[in-house]
């Protein structure tokens, strides 16, 4: 197969009739770019796998900072931690299990059996088991990353789900209130609270919550 120009048209001669020109496609990033310049924390020992680690980490393009030996409490402002595993792990955690402030992976040596009891404690995002490569590496980070975002937004729902409860219990407390002392109906009361937090700009839930404060104080 060749290739000829005429006329400033690129011609293609030397094919089979109905076949095409298979081009090969282009190259892709070495890593995703969601991943780079992610703050990284690796507490793992100074030795040939804690090392490639770290090499293997800032090929993908992040910010690595290694720690060893391990803190008695894991520092919190990375992105993600990779850490390595000892029984003494949950303790040195500074969040409560399931409001953690950043990606945990936790790092097996492979030395003895893997206490599955110590993995389900640390409620870590991922695993990365020595000796590492670049595909697991990478596998493990953007799975914590990706495992420990999604937590996030699910927290937020649920906090979010539990104002929206407080407020509407707000609500009913000061409707049954204005329905009690201002002798009104239940429609009454829910728009006198709807104009009182039209007029003042705020939330209804702000002005319930007033008024249920206000009641309890006087009384």
């Amino acid at each position: 197969m060749k290739e000829t120009r005429q006329s400033g048209i690129m011609q293609t001669v030397g094919l089979p009739r109905g076949e095409r020109v298979q081009h090969k496609p282009a190259k892709k990033s070495p890593s995703s770019p969601q991943l780079w310049d992610l703050q990284i924390a690796v507490i793992v020992a100074r030795d040939d796998d804690g090392e490639r680690l770290v090499r293997e980490l800032q090929r993908l393009r992040c910010s690595i900072k290694h720690i060893w030996p391990m803190p008695p409490q894991i520092p919190a402002q990375f992105d993600v931690v990779f850490c390595a595993l000892s029984v003494d792990l949950p303790q040195r955690l500074p969040w409560i299990p399931g409001e953690p402030a950043a990606a945990l992976v936790v790092v097996d040596c492979g030395e003895g059996p893997l206490d599955l009891d110590l993995l389900h404690n640390c409620a870590a995002h991922g695993i990365l088991h020595y000796p590492t490569t670049q595909r697991s590496v990478e596998a493990a980070l953007s799975l914590a990353r990706g495992h420990f975002l999604y937590e996030k937004r699910l927290r937020g729902r649920i906090e979010k789900l539990d104002e929206s409860l407080r407020t509407m219990r707000s609500v009913e407390r000061a409707k049954s209130l204005l329905i009690r002392i201002k002798d009104m109906t239940e429609e009454e009361a829910y728009n006198y609270l709807r104009k009182q937090a039209m007029e003042r700009r705020v939330t209804i839930g702000a002005v319930a919550k007033a008024v249920v404060d206000s009641f309890e104080l006087l009384s």
